[in-house]
């Protein structure tokens, strides 16, 4: 009999993590970058490659940092709303634009405006990796100290502006 209270068991710690996951929002998965510096590179600019953009040129600044693609139809809905965070002044957007040509960025910028402070190359998807990208477009947090605060993976929305991005720039701009 005690042979099979194991089993049982077992059985029902399985269904109540199952029955947890039910719960859990797909779109925060947790990155293991959140809590470690950034990682570190030295990309080409959109505007003039033979300059480059570093994170270490953001140091003491907290800053948004956005991977896109023109060919990205979730970045065609967030952007808008970077074009109006941009026009507010609130936080540097810095933009990775990712596995893509530059002319196809460059003319997807002129069309829907451009709300990066600068934009970085990352042709070949390199960086990407460094940061653990798997599906543009996504957006991190990081502090004055080049640390990554946040990751938010999908489209940048009203919502999470309001309910964790912007809330959690407020404080790290304050400390």
């Amino acid at each position: 009999m005690k042979r099979g209270l194991i089993p049982l068991a077992i059985f029902l710690i399985v269904v109540g993590f199952l029955f947890k996951g039910l719960f859990l929002d797909p779109r925060e998965v947790p990155s293991p970058l959140v809590g470690k510096p950034a990682p570190q590179f030295s990309l080409p600019r959109l505007d003039n490659p033979e300059t480059k953009f570093s994170p270490k040129d953001m140091l003491g600044k907290v800053w948004l940092f956005n991977v896109w693609a023109s060919w990205c139809g979730a970045c065609r809905d967030e952007h808008p709303i970077l074009v109006e965070l941009s026009k507010a002044g609130f936080v540097p957007v810095i933009g990775m634009d990712y596995k893509d040509t530059r002319p196809e960025a460059q003319q997807w910028l002129d069309q829907g405006g451009n709300p990066y402070n600068v934009v970085a190359v990352d042709a070949d998807g390199r960086v990407g990796i460094d940061y653990g990208v798997y599906g543009v477009p996504e957006t991190y947090v990081i502090d004055k100290a080049g640390m990554i605060a946040y990751k938010q993976i999908g489209p940048v929305t009203y919502d999470a502006l309001r309910d964790k991005i912007i809330p959690l720039v407020k404080r790290l701009q304050a400390q």
